[in-house]
């Protein structure tokens, strides 16, 4: 598979090398604003071709893209990408508003294009043990995912910089950043709830620093909490009548354990390479344009919409505007 790339960010390195752990794939251009950013990248990564004209990018020989670029570009680039006969694997949030990504998923199913949103739970071969220990504890009662990992852009953002993940312009802000990590395993493992709450910290910056969304069920309550402004020391947890998961991390779904009535602890996985767990992301994108009648490409279609919408929802109800 011939990869194009757009983003020189630590995102974009980690994809590149979590689909070399797993495919086969040749990463031949990379598009940049700059030229001396893209060149850098492009050496740093082993890519012979560089970009700085999005639509010459566009018509370039390779076969898929990998979409990297701040939030705000991402429906733009994809729908560029499309028109072009590119498959697409796009970087949460896969677009902003759900409406832009119902647009592009007709676009695709009309090209015969394969377009997904890089989203590492779906693909994680553990979200497949974790479902299997939740039948093990019983009634699960309530839930509490997290995601709060404190910023390596924040000293910048106190120093007077507004970094583009704390810049509402580009659409961005904790919900869209980590909040996605926590919406996601909620509506795949509870479906969608009945009723959403939701309270949002702002930074004088207008983007959202923290946020905590309640998911209220008929028989539960999926309490998801996120932040950028802090770090989070003990994960999120499953709670069942008969037993509790404990989840290290959310987004990568590592370090998991069964704690049963009796505090007998079992564990489910250990911990997993980052790379690794990007890397089952390219593997099923590439297994998708093999076989785009995979049934389980229509599960990350429809799990994809289904997060844009309460995502926006959760967005609504919190105020959260991107100006």
């Amino acid at each position: 598979m011939r990869y194009g790339v757009i983003g020189t960010g630590w995102i974009a390195k980690s994809f590149i090398e979590g689909a070399r752990m797993l495919c086969s794939p040749e990463f031949s251009a990379i598009y940049s604003r700059t030229e001396e950013s893209g060149c850098k990248f492009a050496a740093e990564n082993g890519i012979e071709k560089v970009y700085t004209d999005i639509n010459e990018f566009a018509k370039g020989d390779f076969d898929a893209v990998y979409i990297a670029s701040p939030n705000r570009l991402h429906f733009e680039q994809s729908k560029l990408m499309l028109e072009n006969g590119k498959h697409i694997i796009c970087e949460k949030p896969i677009t902003v508003e759900p409406e832009e990504l119902e647009e592009l998923q007709a676009l695709a199913k009309e090209k015969g294009l394969i377009y997904i949103e890089a989203i590492m739970y779906m693909f994680n071969p553990a979200k497949d043990l974790l479902k299997d220990a939740i039948q093990k504890i019983g009634r699960v009662t309530s839930v509490h995912f997290d995601f709060s990992q404190l910023s390596s852009k924040y000293p910048a953002y106190l120093r007077g910089e507004l970094p583009n993940i704390f810049n509402p312009a580009l659409a961005t802000g904790c919900l869209m950043d980590l909040g996605i990590y926590c919406v996601y395993p909620a509506l795949d493992l509870f479906g969608l709830p009945q009723k959403i709450t939701v309270c949002a910290h702002f930074m004088e910056s207008g983007a959202d620093g923290s946020g905590n969304t309640g998911l209220l069920y008929n028989d539960k309550l999926v309490n998801l909490t996120y932040s950028k402004l802090g770090q989070d020391r003990l994960g999120s947890q499953i709670f069942g009548d008969e037993g509790t998961i404990t989840i290290e991390s959310i987004s990568k779904l590592i370090n998991m354990k069964l704690v049963d009535s009796k505090g007998n602890v079992t564990e489910i996985i250990g911990d997993v390479a980052k790379e690794k767990i990007m890397g089952y992301e390219a593997q099923a994108f590439e297994k998708f344009i093999a076989d785009p009648n995979d049934p389980y490409y229509e599960t990350v279609k429809e799990r994809a919409l289904q997060v844009s919408k309460v995502m926006k929802e959760i967005r609504e109800i919190s105020g959260i505007k991107f100006n």
